[in-house]
């Protein structure tokens, strides 16, 4: 138990052996910044026609509360 307990410390890594930690290699986060940047849908400023359609299929996927017609 108490060797179980004195290893959690060493699992998470240091910055230079952990190939997920862009800390050192400033080339590295920019590329990944980019490519997170690319597939990402983006917001709905510069496109009317998607932003009604992501409106209109909120609407339909509400449970009630909407407007009725008299």
């Amino acid at each position: 138990m108490a060797n179980n307990q004195s290893n959690r410390g060493n699992q998470g890594g240091t910055a230079q052996n952990n190939p997920g930690n862009f800390a050192n290699d400033r080339e590295k986060a920019s590329e990944a910044g980019r490519k997170g940047g690319q597939a990402s849908g983006g917001n709905f400023a510069n496109d009317r026609e998607r932003a009604s359609e992501a409106g209109r299929v909120g609407g339909q996927h509400s449970h009630g509360g909407g407007r009725k017609s008299e």
